[in-house]
């Protein structure tokens, strides 16, 4: 038989996420994946069967309660002992009057990756059980939507980075949810390393091509190809359908503008107050990372400076250059461009570690004039720096590069 021929006939439409570009996408072996002959984006990966992500998924919500449970690192200082939750760092940021800083470290490192775990979970029970229903796109989506946002991964090493600051005042310990939560993190980053997205979207519904009145339109979210009119629903994950993200560029230009204006700060302030013998010391991200230097932590202490006051820096740039790009419709470098997004939008929740290590020591370190650490407004700022870089580059669309390039050869 023509194999050509047979890859032509069980092939499916999709559009590129990355550059826009509509193509073939023939069914693909086991362990192997296609990428887009214009950008180089990954179009389809596959993986495993349904029951291998379902169970890992199964096992991160069972250690993760765990982790929630019992105590992550305990410290004795001078006769004394204290301990900490998942909880107990956000409850103290609360309670110093920082609770925009304690909500959003609560939901990045409990909420968030619990909530991930469980959407999948549910799809993937449903998928490898036959069962259909309405819900299953748009929870999959919802999926899909917070992967970004929780941050596990990133709390682990920032827990690692304070457990290295404790270990000058006293005796530290890692607790039962300290190992709980290392594994429930370990396991959240296999399930989104062989989860089958593709696979996925198609058992729940159909890849074949919506028809309608409209153009040509593909799912920002599903990667679906439908013939609808702009603003409709999407069929399967019920998310809005536009031919490009609203108003790309001016809400880019603004976020990117914010994040510019909170660097200076974030990087100045302090970020924590180490109070030893009862004299506070004001701690920025810079000292930080040269106590690390100091301590012979070198090569934390450069994957601290990288994701810390590195990647802030990177993402600003790079948005600023993508912008001015589709303002000059430039062509040269639009694939370096185009992978450089790429990188840009996956790298920015790693500049979470300072806060995340600033929440536990500050949970932690609470023995009166011997030592204590409590959180400054640099905290607030390099937290907000994060947060609004991450939504410029989500706010970006990759495709406008491409989209300006084709215009200025017309």
């Amino acid at each position: 038989m023509d194999t050509s021929l047979e890859a032509h006939r069980t092939a499916e439409e999709v559009a590129c996420h990355d550059c826009g570009q509509v193509q073939a996408l023939p069914e693909l072996g086991p362990h192997s994946l296609a990428r887009c002959w214009r950008c180089g984006a990954v179009l389809d990966v596959r993986e495993t069967p349904d029951s291998t992500p379902l169970a890992l998924a199964l096992a991160g919500i069972l250690s993760g309660l765990i982790a929630n449970a019992f105590p992550i690192l305990e410290v004795h200082l001078g006769g004394r002992e204290r301990s900490n939750l998942l909880v107990t760092g956000p409850r103290a940021l609360i309670s110093e009057n920082f609770p925009e800083l304690g909500l959003l470290v609560a939901t990045f490192s409990i909420v968030i990756p619990m909530v991930w775990l469980a959407a999948v979970a549910y799809v993937l029970f449903h998928v490898e059980t036959g069962k259909r229903s309405r819900e299953l796109g748009p929870v999959f989506r919802l999926a899909e939507r917070l992967r970004p946002w929780a941050m596990l991964e990133v709390y682990v090493i920032g827990g690692y980075v304070a457990f290295t600051r404790l270990e000058e005042l006293g005796r530290v310990v890692i607790g039962i949810g300290g190992w709980a939560l290392a594994a429930t993190a370990f396991l959240t980053f296999l399930v989104d390393r062989v989860l089958d997205r593709r696979h996925v979207w198609n058992a729940i519904r159909s890849p074949a091509v919506v028809e309608g009145p409209g153009p040509t339109l593909a799912c920002p979210q599903c990667d679906l190809v439908t013939r609808l009119n702009e603003g409709a629903r999407c069929p399967r994950c019920r998310s809005p359908m536009w031919r490009r993200k609203r108003d790309s560029l001016n809400r880019t230009v603004a976020l990117v503008i914010a994040g510019a204006a909170l660097y200076l700060p974030a990087n100045i302030l302090p970020i924590m107050a180490v109070g030893r013998l009862g004299r506070p010391h004001p701690d920025t991200i810079v000292t930080g990372i040269q106590e690390l230097f100091r301590r012979g932590y070198w090569p934390l202490a450069l994957i601290v400076l990288f994701a810390s006051v590195l990647v802030p820096v990177l993402k600003l740039i790079s948005l600023t250059w993508f912008v001015v790009a589709v303002r000059r419709r430039w062509r040269w470098g639009l694939q370096f461009r185009t992978r450089l997004y790429r990188v840009v939008d996956a790298i920015g929740r790693w500049s979470n570690i300072d806060v995340f290590m600033m929440s536990l020591l500050v949970a932690l370190v609470q023995f009166g004039v011997l030592a204590s650490v409590d959180a400054q407004p640099g905290a607030v700022a390099f937290a907000a720096v994060v947060v609004v870089t991450m939504f410029a580059a989500e706010t970006f669309d990759p495709r406008l590069m491409w989209d300006a390039v084709e215009e200025s050869a017309e």
